[in-house]
């Protein structure tokens, strides 16, 4: 048997439906757009994990349930700091500097690094002896990505969103850095990974949550390293399944063949929180983990290849890190050999032809509960998920998930759930989570050529969404879920660039996504009033090539309106581009390239991040304060290459200004704050990532914050920022 390289295309690029594309919408007007029951540990680290004084641990024992919710819910009213009416800090340059730069008065510590204890029975990370694969079950995983901040309340010992001063800060892993993360490099002698080294990369993927403590007076931020809500959640941790696909056959796997459990999570990109007080992580590229055989196509059904090559995982493809070629010895080697999609047994409880359809989630964890099982929400429907954000709190309106898909020619979603908001759900865990996220209405948008759009619903037997769809037969709501992108496709959605982060404003409820660049514009993908540039940077990049990002108001101001307007925001340059490239007027304090992490804190100031390669001949990636308008606040204006377009209102240093950048190589991303303004937690992502040998690094950053002359290995981490008189962010 042959298999053919992983390559990251075979994640993108799966739409091949004749729906419309941004490209095809109207010229005139703008469309915006129990191990085998246990963890991939180790047997050692697991027999420790029971004796150890900072690690939660699985339990799948239900009668441990805890769902009371307190006889007095927090004071959620709102916090008396108010938007600022101007941006006041003063900006940072633009620069290529190997450390986080932020403003005169402020200063950036590092918090949390890859391969960092998380529980005082293990040491510290060493360069020169890079822990065990199975010690990473109590350490930092690599390449932090979305956070979430929760504050704790020192009584209840449960989630409080008026405290600052103490709190759980959660945060996704999404991918790997094998150059760094072993001690030389990823290895595969005579074709197979070694089993530890499976293991590190395993347990370096999936979600850390962090206690962590902040001085009152100085906002100087600390890890509690002995603290019993400190855990991890990996690639091998037990998630159970609720909602429509949960006990689906094509859930079923031979490790759960009633299709409610699986293994892990990973690929974990953009995050969301609930207003009960749990965190949201998404699952997204996760299609390039599993090998398929070369002649496994023979073996399944005409309907089974439409939606495997619909989600990017091909007959014939090789896996992108090889987990599936480890021999166990320290674990079972089914762990390994989940990584198969194969239909390799007589049905699919015997086999994992089925496991890739365990990822593409949004998965609910309790921070504050480590005896349950996290859960897949699978009414939210499977795709790349790239980010997940709840709507704007209103008791007498619905609550509601925005989401985008993260791939060329994807889609926009929204979840409405039955329930509307009430606030004595507060701390109510996963049984608030079975009632607002098990059952609602799954749309998909469709945006119109005259600047309006609609929400079309993905409900079996409306829409076509039935056996006789010529799409896919779609024979329950578990099939129009687990495959989304094919009732996304048979009801005519509007294909997008893209879709990264999703912003909810607090202050009017309009939603931005970003979409961060495009070289195919004007090209392979013709130009149109939602994507109307085409142009060449200093760098000799083509298309859109630095960005843009969108925003929509719902009908009414309500979730469960099947319709919105929506336009421009803001458009990524270069500064000294012309104005009609730099259509959003950016100069040097504000200009930026590929938008792709992005949120608003409570106050309504956006944070944008960026994750670029077009720009960095000038400047590293970047994440910018601004103060938004809002839909239809814009005038019209004509791009370099003729296309009419409308923009939203041009922005100043006032409301638009760089606020930090980072190191060599690195992507901003992952942003929240500690309710009192005074404490802002950023994520930098593999520093140094084209550094072709471990021992040749080009960042030696988190070790070059603090000394400029160091040559260690470069390691994503999390970064804290606080004023050093100790007052507000950006206030």
């Amino acid at each position: 048997m042959t298999n053919m390289a992983y390559n990251e295309n075979q994640e993108l690029d799966n739409n091949t439906s004749k729906n419309t594309h941004f490209r095809d919408i109207l010229e005139q007007r703008i469309t915006r757009r129990g191990l085998i029951r246990k963890t991939a540990s180790g047997t050692v680290a697991l027999a420790l994990a029971s004796s150890l004084v900072g690690c939660g641990s699985d339990n799948n024992d239900s009668s441990s349930n805890n769902t009371t919710n307190p006889s007095t819910p927090p004071d959620n009213t709102p916090d008396p700091i108010q938007k600022p009416k101007t941006l006041n800090f003063t900006p940072v340059a633009k620069n290529k500097n190997d450390i986080v730069t932020v403003p005169e008065g402020y200063q950036a510590i590092v918090l949390y690094a890859l391969g960092d204890s998380i529980n005082p029975a293990f040491s510290g990370w060493d360069d020169n002896n890079i822990p065990s694969g199975p010690s990473f079950q109590f350490r930092s995983g690599d390449c932090h990505d979305g956070m979430s901040f929760f504050g704790l309340n020192s009584t209840t010992k449960r989630y409080d969103s008026s405290i600052s001063d103490q709190g759980l800060l959660v945060m996704n892993h999404e991918y790997i850095n094998p150059t760094f993360l072993h001690p030389k490099g990823a290895t595969q002698p005579n074709g197979q990974r070694p089993e530890d080294e499976v293991i590190r990369e395993m347990n370096a993927h999936g979600v850390s949550i962090i206690h962590i403590q902040k001085d009152p007076k100085t906002q100087m931020v600390s890890l509690v390293k002995d603290s019993l809500f400190n855990r991890r959640i990996t690639a091998s941790t037990i998630i159970d399944f609720a909602g429509p696909a949960s006990g689906s056959s094509l859930l079923s796997t031979l490790y759960s063949p009633s299709g409610k459990q699986t293994r892990g999570t990973h690929n974990n990109c953009g995050n969301g929180y609930t207003p009960w007080g749990t965190y949201l992580t998404t699952e997204e590229n996760f299609a390039g983990y599993f090998a398929r055989a070369q002649n496994d196509n023979s073996k399944r059904t005409s309907a089974e290849i439409t939606a495997l090559n619909r989600y990017g995982i091909k007959e014939g493809a090789n896996s992108r890190y090889g987990w599936e070629t480890a021999v166990g010895s320290v674990e079972l080697q089914d762990n390994y050999d989940r990584w198969s999609a194969n239909a390799s047994a007589t049905t699919e409880k015997e086999d994992y032809r089925n496991v890739p359809n365990n990822f593409g989630w949004i998965v609910e964890i309790d921070p504050f509960d480590s005896r349950q099982n996290p859960v897949k929400r699978t009414a939210l429907g499977r795709f790349a998920h790239e980010d997940c954000r709840a709507s704007r709190l209103r008791e007498d309106d619905n609550l509601a998930f925005y989401m985008g898909d993260d791939s060329r020619g994807e889609y926009i979603y929204k979840f409405v759930s039955d329930q509307k908001w009430n606030k004595r759900d507060i701390n109510g865990g996963y049984a608030a989570g079975d009632k607002y996220m098990n059952h609602g209405k799954l749309y998909v948008a469709k945006f119109n050529n005259d600047g309006s759009g609609q929400w079309i619903e993905l409900t079996y037997g409306k829409n076509g969404l039935n056996e006789n769809n010529t799409v896919y037969p779609f024979r329950s709501q578990a099939d129009v879920v687990t495959f989304a992108r094919l009732a996304a496709d048979s009801v005519g959605a509007t294909k997008m660039d893209r879709p990264e982060w999703v912003a909810v404003n607090p202050e009017n409820g309009e939603v931005y996504v970003t979409l961060t660049n495009n070289s195919n514009r004007g090209s392979k993908h013709n130009l149109d009033a939602a994507n109307p540039r085409n142009y060449n940077n200093s760098e000799g990049a083509k298309g859109n090539v630095n960005g843009h990002i969108i925003r929509f108001r719902e009908a009414g101001d309500t979730t469960t309106a099947e319709s919105f307007k929506w336009d421009i925001y803001l458009f990524g340059a270069e500064a000294a581009m012309a104005s009609n490239i730099n259509l959003s007027g950016l100069n040097d304090h504000n200009d930026l390239s590929s938008p792709d992490g992005m949120w608003f804190d409570p106050r309504g100031v956006l944070w944008i991040q960026t994750d670029d390669g077009a720009y960095t001949n000038v400047t590293n990636c970047m994440m910018l304060a601004a103060l938004p308008g809002q839909v239809g606040d814009g005038a019209k204006a004509i791009t370099s290459a003729g296309q009419e377009t409308v923009v939203g209102a041009k922005v100043t240093d006032q409301n638009l200004r760089r606020f930090l950048t980072g190191p060599k190589e690195c992507e901003i991303t992952g942003v929240t704050m500690t309710p009192d303004y005074k404490a802002i937690f950023i994520n930098v992502q593999h520093p140094g990532e084209d550094s072709n040998s471990y021992d040749k690094p080009t960042s030696h950053w988190p070790a070059s914050q603090t000394n400029p002359t160091s040559t260690a290995r470069p390691r994503s981490a999390t970064v804290v920022i606080t004023r050093k008189d100790g007052g507000v962010i950006a206030g």
